[in-house]
């Protein structure tokens, strides 16, 4: 993997945690890029808390993990850490925190969840962690690209029994206050930058969860990216027939009504393909921010819409007693649940959700 580091180290700890960093990466057979060409593959944004300067890739592939220094043990790392890994246009940040003559890190992901790799008195062991949380994330491959094709038959232009479905369970999610509400980027970015993540992901907005329910053998229904999920209404925006995945343009193919924009589907799109297509018996996937106890979950909190993170749940779903009622934890991020239709999910999960993911 190649990779490249920018910005400014201002300080001591940013000019430390750069060449530690550089040397992991290059210890373990990555190459160092000194000017980033359109392929690197990683790109390490050295910048400050309080004014983010973003790094502008040039294409999707780039992993862009900002670093950052606080002066303080922040109250929230969160609140305090989520706008600069937005406004830094960044995947990933890493929130290095100075005290006692340590430094712990926190990393806080787009899903908005964080977790913490601690300092300990071996420099060579700590800066290992953190190549070793950073890595898989870096060298996913996202699939998020849409290919669009006007053939929606008339007859389903306003839905079939499978979107009635999805559209009752998106009004339940939102009396359960299961799904969060879109992260509102266009108020924390300059209409430059957020024109330039539309232009690199297609996307409104970050929302989190997804809902989707099988048409036939072939196709399933889709809750849209970057909408709001408790209010799914409009076949060809707010809900998508997914028809198949293209290998060759690493592409989803949907089928959507001549006669609207469409918008682009959910980015786990790909996993709930993965699903459906292995198992015929599975009706329907819910994807929620909660967890429950005694579950199954991936090892690595792979990025949303990355080939990696639907191979690992697929696994396990593959691996469950009923892979068509089978409840898959996703580290740091939350559940994929399966089951013959939404109703059904709905009743086995009745008072058994943990509100809060775990992160570790």
């Amino acid at each position: 993997m190649n990779f490249a580091i920018v910005g400014e180290r201002s300080s001591a700890v940013q000019q430390w945690l750069a060449d530690g960093l550089r040397a992991e990466l290059e210890r373990r057979g990555n190459v160092y890029e000194e000017t980033p060409s359109r392929d690197v593959r990683l790109v390490l944004n050295f910048t400050d808390m309080e004014h983010p300067r973003p790094y502008r890739r040039r294409a999707r592939a780039t992993f862009v993990c900002s670093v950052v220094v606080g002066q303080e043990p922040p109250k929230d790392v969160l609140r305090a850490g989520y706008p600069v890994l937005i406004r830094s246009l960044s995947n990933l940040l890493l929130y290095a925190v100075p005290q006692d003559g340590k430094v712990d890190t926190h990393f806080v992901t787009l899903e908005q969840g964080y977790y913490t790799v601690p300092f300990d008195a071996d420099e060579r062991s700590y800066f290992a962690r953190l190549y070793e949380r950073l890595h898989p994330l870096a060298s996913s491959n996202l699939v998020i690209d849409n290919v669009f094709e006007p053939d929606l038959p008339p007859e389903l232009w306003e839905g079939d029994a499978a979107v009635d479905q999805i559209r009752r369970t998106s009004r339940r999610l939102g009396e359960l206050d299961l799904l969060p509400a879109p992260f509102p980027i266009q108020e924390i970015l300059p209409p430059e930058d957020f024109r330039h993540v539309q232009h690199l992901y297609g996307i409104g907005g970050l929302s989190y969860g997804n809902i989707s329910a099988r048409r036939d053998r072939h196709s399933f229904w889709m809750s849209a990216s970057g909408v709001n999920k408790y209010k799914l209404e409009k076949v060809g925006q707010d809900i998508l027939l997914v028809k198949g995945y293209d290998a060759e343009k690493n592409a989803i193919v949907l089928s959507v009504p001549p006669n609207v924009t469409p918008r682009r589907v959910s980015v786990d799109a790909i996993e709930h393909w993965m699903i459906y297509t292995e198992h015929p018996q599975v009706g329907a996937i819910l994807h929620v921010h909660a967890w429950m106890d005694g579950i199954k979950s991936t090892l690595v909190n792979f990025p949303c819409g990355t080939l990696e993170l639907a191979q690992s749940v697929a696994n396990l779903v593959r691996e469950a007693p009923d892979p068509g009622r089978a409840v898959i934890g996703l580290r740091n991020h939350g559940l994929t649940i399966t089951g013959p239709d939404l109703d059904e999910i709905f009743e086995r999960i009745d008072g058994r959700l943990i509100r809060q993911v775990p992160m570790m």
